[in-house]
Parts: C-alpha cells; structure tokens; sequence
C-alpha cells in the first residue's frame, strides 16, 4: 500500500484536517519531536488505496541568517553585508528538530499533499518541506506527479474536501519572493542596524533602547508617526470668530443655526457681520430642502479593516489582534484571516453562511428577517485574488472564545451580517435663512429605515431633535446673534488605525507584516502607545527620522520601499527575475549605506542635543581594573557598565538587576566582581565585566558568567562551583549560587532551571570528589543543631544531590522567574563545559534520579 504524507501550518490545523478526511476515524501519535503529532487513515487517492499521515510544521522550518563569522558585530564591517557575507537557510527553531522529524514521517512515502497556509509564506514554507524531505521520499515509481498543493480558506468540511478534489502544484514564484523579501530586510536591516548601534551606544548613556534598528518598512512606518508629531509641534493656533445664531417660532424649541460664511480671521469684520445681521429681528426661510439619502453598508471585510477596526473600536492592537484572529481561524470559527480581498466571489454560500447563526440569540432577529425576506446582494469590491474575506464559519459563545477572542468574534460575525443587510436610509432636511444680509443654515437627520445598523448599531444615525415644520417665506424670532471667539487645534498624534491606512495607502509592508512593523517601532521604544491606541513618538524615535531626513530622505519616505514592494509582487506573478530585483536592490541600498556612513555626523548633532554623553550618565558601581578608579553603571538599555578615565564600555547581561560582587576580584584581570539577578525567585551569578566582554580561554564566548568560565582554580568559576549535568537542558551544568544562602539553590547556566535545595543550612561547599554513580560532584552541607533536617540531628553530611538518599527530600525542581528571555551580550552558544572537564570530563545526568527530581516540576 503506497504511502501520502500531509503537512499542514500547525498542529491544530493538521489535527482539524485530518478528523475531517478521515470523518474522525484516524489513530494518532506524537512525534519525534514532541510539539507535532502524526494522524494515520487508509483512504482512497489518485484511484488506489493508501495509508494517509497527516502531521504539521510548527510555522517556517528554516529562517535566513549569515554564516557563523559574519554574526559578530565586532570583527565584521557592515557594510560587507550587503553583497560578501555568505547567507544560509539554518532552522527556525532547533531545539525542535523539525527537519528530522520531516524526514522521519517521509521515509518511503510516495506522495506529499501540502496544506501550508495559502498565502506568500505558506507557498515559502511549502519548499521548505520540500527540500527537507525529497531526499528521502519513494522514487522507485514513476509518475506524472508526487508533490501536490491544497488551497483552502477555512477549516469546514466543505471546504477541505473541495481543496482534497482539487489538488493542484506549490507556487515556486511566490515562494521566492518571500526568499527575496528576507533577504532585503536581512541584509539592508543588519547592516545599517549594526552600524548606528554601535556608533551611537558607544556615545551616549541614555538612548534607552537596546537596539537602535532601521528596517526598511520600519523606519517607514516610524516616519509616519515622527510626520504627525512634527506637524503638532509646528502648530500654531490662530483665533478665528464665528457669528451663532439662535431663532425660535412660537414655543418651539430655539434652533441654532451655522453661519454660511463659517468663520472669519479678523475681529472688526466679524463685528461688521454682526452688526449688519442684528439689523433684522426676524429670519427669514429661504428654502427648504428634503432629500433621501443612503448610509451604504459595509464591503466585505479584508484584513485591514479589520486591524482598523479593533485598534480603533475594540482597543486591541493589530499584533494582538493577529494572534487571536489565528486563533478563531486554525479553531474553525472564522475564514483564513489573512487576505486583501473586500467581494465575495459567485459561488460564496453567502446563504449558507448566515444560516449558521440563525440559533444565536445575540443576533438570530436579524439573521431571522434577512433569510425571510432575502438577502441583499454584497457591495462591489476589490478582488486581489488570494482568500475570500474574512467571515465566521460558524456560530459561537463568549463562553467558547474568551473575552478578546468573543469581541472579535462578535464584530467579524456583525460586519459579515452587515454586509448582506439593506443600505441605512435617511431623510436629511435643511432648512436655509437669512437674517439680514447674512446667510445661516441648519440641518437634521430622520431615519426612514436602519437597515445594516441594526446589526452595527454604532454606525446608526443618531437621534436628533425633530426640525421644525416650516416653508419657504416663513418668519422665525430672533433671539441671539452673537460674535464667538475660537481658536484652531493642531492634529491628533496619529492613531494605530489611521496609521495602519498610511501603510495601506504608501504600499508598506503586506496584510500579514503589518502589525509586525507597528509592534517593533512599539518594542524598539520608538513610539508609546498613549489613551485611545495613540502613538506617540520618543526622543529616540523622533532624532532618528529627523537624522534620516538630513542624511539621505529616502531612508525613510515610503517611496523607495514601495518600489521594492512591487518587484517584490511582479517576482510572485512571474514578471521579474529574482536575482534581478535582489542584487538591483542591494546596490541601491549599499550606496545608501555608504552615503549614510559619510554622514553620520549630521544626525549625531541631533543626538547630541537629546542625549547625554555616556561619560556623563550613570552612577559608579564596581573599579575598573585596569586605572582601578569607579565605572559607572548605566541602567538604561542596554544597561553597560564604563570607565570614563579608560574611556572603555563594558557590556553585561539584561533584563535583571546589577549590583557589586562583595567587592571581590577577578584573579585574572582585577575588575570586581558584579552579582547579575533576574529577581528573588529566580537564579542569580557572578562575573568580571572585562571577561563578559573579553573570553579569557578559548572554550569561552563573549556574554559568560563566572558560572560558565573554565578557570581552573578561581573561587567563582564553573570549575569550583559547578555540580552535574543540568536535569534538563542538554548542555548546561547546574551550579551553585553561592549568595542564595539560607534558602540554597544551584542553578543551570544555560537554561533556567533552578533547584533548591537545603534551605537553612549553615554552608555549603562543592567537594573535590565526585559521585561514583553519575560523576556529579559531591556537596558538603553544613546544618545548625536547631534545624537540620538529616537523620538522627547530624549536622553535617557530605553526599551527591541526585543519588544520596538522605538528600532526596531536600531537593526541588523549579523554573526561575524571568522578567523576560535572559539575554547576553554575545549571544546564543552551544554547550557547555563541566565541571573539572581537564579532571574528569562532564558530568552525566543522573538518569534514575531523573523521575525523581521531575516529580517537584512547579
């Protein structure tokens, strides 16, 4: 029986497809790698019967990044990476092993059906699995053809079937303008990233930001926010004088009227209206006007509208909104959220669509009337030729989805609701006057028939007080003419919904990087988001653009990325040569880069007005150890230590607390000691800022602690304290924290498990022998009398952690409590050195302890 391997986007989806095809009859297993499962079924395809093994990636399998040498900032020009640093596909996430497990479920297999998400990436990702998986698919059969693509826009049973019928061949075209795309932002964004870092984090002591990144819709979009900003403080008011009046007939209600000429900049001429209209007692109608008008409803909603519409009325940001809006799709309650299309296409079950939520009672009045009297053909709207728009595919509870997810939810239902409703009808009358020589006005709305805004009460016409019956000749009183004085307000900083219409409108970023583009100017501390989703440059926001715009404009106007978003989409449809538009791309951008370069200086007079020099920031903390006169510790991002006599920066771990190490030294160098903490709860170390930045032995990397260094004597290293093989991770050593007394803890140096052990005991010591059993270092405990837990009151007791029975209540498992992933200054490493590695090699892990430690997992 021959073999068809299915992969889908995620687990979820994979799991939902599969219980449709096999009408909920398929066995299901985990897979190798733990985070995706595999679903098997017989079932017929392409004529025969075959075994089926639905199973899923967990997003992109491989990402771009440049090879090893290029990744350091300190040896590496920027500007090499624009054309001579070698780039390669590493994995997305290796710790989940995806290409093994890919290869695994693909051995032998004779077919491969692709349910990636139908989109730019999901084609990307198609050839990912591809290439990860060809080399070990059946070739001993010839065939037409072996890889097969299904498109589908949601997870119904109809509409996966259909896609099951109507296989047809990954996109290679649309995949490589997502190869093209990476490799832009990769090189243009690293190299100017790295250039304007370096330069001005060497400089200045509170940028507050630990990256100062440029990327090339990034900045563009940072531009728009700092252009508003710009035009508000540029703003000045100007006093303006408009003439109100106020009439009244009978014992009607008085109606104030607008005047036709609006306003007026001088004082005298406004008085000199007001003096000619106070001439009459009487206004007189000139005419009266009703006319019938239409509040059209809503085209069918993309993926623009909607981040407008949660931004703006649900308060929920576009990456908030993003992540929840997959959420509802891969559960099956709305259509692929992803997509720029505002018409539904013929065939859409418009009818079949609204029925499903004919038993919800939030809305089944409507529902109800719509089917009984016939639904309204949908607005004309723009066909972009991806997915339908976005629609729920069936009925839910506030109970089911979660309050963010419910609100969604709720309006995605209403608007598609909406937009098979009848148009809002009106009656607008206005009524002019003349009162003097001057021309008034005034207006009223009736609501002849609310049609959609029912369903979207908050776009209903309002409720105003009636206008008064009256014809053309008639005479009303007047009460009140009067001159009111009023200023101009300057504009609104920008909100995120309109600036999610600039990019739009300027052609930034795609439907799906557009919340991501807002997210990072948001996470760099380039812009606060303020009341009412309000974006609010920073200083540091607002310096760059400025900076740009003296340099080189385009940097930052969204016309050159525009441009390259459209070779970018002619790449997709066939047009363009992919080389072409990326090497045509490049040379651009490395002149760009150059000229930038040259001129830096133009935008460091900007900073050097904003910002304080980093000799001048900070509070002394710990000696240098080279003039052993005080470097201060600058706490904004990234916080860093300097020596203002040497004139050195000394970089230090982030995301925790810095204080001075007990005054002690490095034996190497002569620095002090500082102790890094990410809190109470969590695990804490010592290390030498010059070490941190400076590795002192070869098996050492840039951002180690004195936990992970491999020195062999010193009191502080991994060498003295360092206890056995982490009971997790596969390269960390669990070390002891010497400044965790009476509450004892060793912690990985790699990952962030803590293990807390002998909680008041006097002392502890890491022994020089080892356990015979697994090779972890043996550990000397010291107990006062009054409360040692070990048998018959001993005080003291010498044994291994993981094997000493009389240790093993006095041992528990934990996950350190991290403000956020720990990051170091020179990035991630691989493995890690034992403890006494010249002496004994690495510890084991203790295996059969193992179940045993695990059982205190909190």
């Amino acid at each position: 029986m021959r073999t068809v391997l299915m992969v889908a986007e995620k687990p979820s989806l994979a799991q939902s497809i599969a219980k449709i095809l096999s009408k909920g009859s398929c066995t299901s297993r985990k897979g190798l790698n733990g985070a995706c499962s595999v679903h098997e079924y017989n079932g017929s395809f392409q004529s025969q019967t075959v075994r089926f093994k639905m199973t899923s990636v967990c997003g992109h399998v491989m990402s771009l990044d440049f090879i090893g040498k290029y990744n350091n900032w300190d040896k590496v020009d920027p500007a090499e990476l624009f054309s001579k640093a070698p780039t390669e596909k590493k994995e997305a996430n290796p710790k989940l092993s995806m290409v093994k497990f890919l290869q695994v479920e693909a051995r032998g297999c004779d077919y491969v059906v692709l349910w990636l998400d139908c989109d730019k990436e999901g084609e990307n990702i198609c050839f990912e699995v591809l290439d990860a998986i060809q080399p070990v698919l059946n070739k001993g059969i010839v065939r037409d053809q072996s890889v097969f693509r299904a498109k589908f826009s949601s997870i119904t049973d109809t509409d996966i079937w259909n896609a099951m019928n109507r296989l047809g061949e990954p996109n290679r075209n649309e995949a490589l303008s997502v190869d093209a795309r990476q490799e832009l932002d990769l090189r243009i964004g690293c190299a100017f990233t790295r250039f304007q870092t370096k330069y001005f984090q060497g400089k200045y002591g509170n940028l507050d930001s630990s990256l100062i990144s440029f990327g090339p819709c990034q900045t563009p979009t940072l531009g728009f926010c700092v252009e508003r900003h710009d035009k508000i403080q540029s703003f000045k008011p100007e006093t303006y004088w408009v003439l109100q009046a106020k009439v009244f007939k009978g014992k009607d209600t008085p109606l104030t009227l607008d005047w036709n000429r609006v306003r007026v900049f001088d004082r005298e001429v406004g008085q000199m209206f007001v003096n000619l209209a106070k001439i009459s007692k009487e206004a007189q109608v000139e005419s009266v006007s009703k006319k019938d008008k239409v509040k059209q409803r809503p085209q069918a909603l993309n993926t623009v509208e909607m981040l407008r519409v949660a931004s703006s009325a649900l308060g929920m940001g576009p990456q908030h909104t993003m992540q929840i809006a997959e959420r509802l799709y891969t559960q099956g309650y709305i259509s692929y959220p992803r997509t720029e299309t505002t018409i539904y296409h013929e065939n859409f079950d418009l009818k079949g669509t609204l029925k499903q939520q004919i038993n919800n009672t939030i809305w089944a009045e409507e529902v109800k009337a719509l089917l009984s009297i016939g639904i309204n053909q949908p607005r004309k709207g723009k066909d972009a030729g991806d997915h339908p728009p976005i629609t729920p595919m069936r009925s839910a509870s506030e109970g089911e989805l979660g309050s963010d997810g419910w609100r969604l939810y709720e309006y995605i239902t209403r608007h598609f609701i909406a937009t098979v409703s009848q148009d809002c009808q009106y009656l607008q009358t206005t009524i002019d006057f003349r009162i003097g020589t001057e021309a008034f006005s005034c207006s009223g709305k009736t609501l002849i028939s609310p049609g959609y805004t029912t369903v979207m009460p908050w776009q209903g016409i309002p409720l105003e007080e009636a206008m008064p019956a009256c014809e053309c000749g008639d005479t009303f009183t007047v009460e009140e003419i009067k001159l009111v004085e009023r200023q101009t307000s300057p504009p609104h900083y920008l909100t995120e919904a309109e600036l999610i219409t600039l990019m739009e409108k300027h052609g930034i970023g795609t439907d799906a990087s557009i919340p991501v583009h807002i997210n990072n100017i948001c996470q760099r501390n380039y812009v606060t988001v303020e009341n009412g989703r309000r974006l609010k440059p920073t200083n540091l926001g607002i310096v760059l653009v400025h900076g740009y715009y003296k340099t080189d404009a385009e940097l930052v106007l969204p016309t050159i990325r525009s441009a390259v978003e459209k070779q970018l989409n002619l790449i997709a449809q066939g047009k363009a040569n992919y080389q072409q538009v990326l090497q045509h791309t490049l040379e651009i951008f490395k002149r760009k880069f150059h000229y930038f370069v040259d001129s830096i200086t133009s935008m460091d007079e900007l900073m050097e007005v904003s910002f304080s020099p980093i000799a001048a920031t900070g509070k002394p903390l710990s000696r240098c150890g080279k003039c052993h006169r005080f470097m201060k510790y600058i706490q904004a991002k990234p916080s860093r230590l300097h020596c203002s006599h040497c004139d050195e920066t000394y970089s230090l771990p982030q995301n925790g607390a810095i204080k001075l190490y007990k005054e002690l030294r490095c034996p190497l160098d002569d620095f002090e000691l500082v102790l890094w903490t990410s809190g109470a709860r969590g695990k804490s170390y010592p290390l030498c800022p010059y070490c941190f930045s400076h590795p002192p032995f070869r098996d050492m990397k840039k951002g180690m602690g004195c936990n992970e260094c491999t020195h062999p004597t010193c009191q502080h290293s991994l060498n003295s304290l360092g206890i056995g093989q982490c009971v997790e991770c596969d390269s960390g050593i669990l070390v002891l924290d010497p400044t965790s007394g009476p509450k004892w803890r060793m912690a990985c140096n790699k990952c962030n498990v803590v293990v807390h052990f002998f909680e008041h005991a006097h002392k502890i010591q890491v022994a020089q022998e080892s356990c015979d059993a697994c090779d972890a270092s043996l550990v000397a405990v010291d107990f006062n009398k009054t409360r040692t837990p070990l048998p018959d009151n001993e005080t003291q007791h010498t044994g291994c952690v993981f094997c000493d029975p009389v240790f093993q209540d006095v041992v528990e498992l934990k996950h350190a409590t991290m403000r956020h992933s720990m990051h170091r200054g020179g990035g991630a490493r691989r493995g890690g050195r034992g403890r006494g590695r010249g002496r004994r090699g690495n510890p084991k892990k203790p295996k059969d302890k193992m179940a045993a430690l695990a059982a205190y997992f909190v």
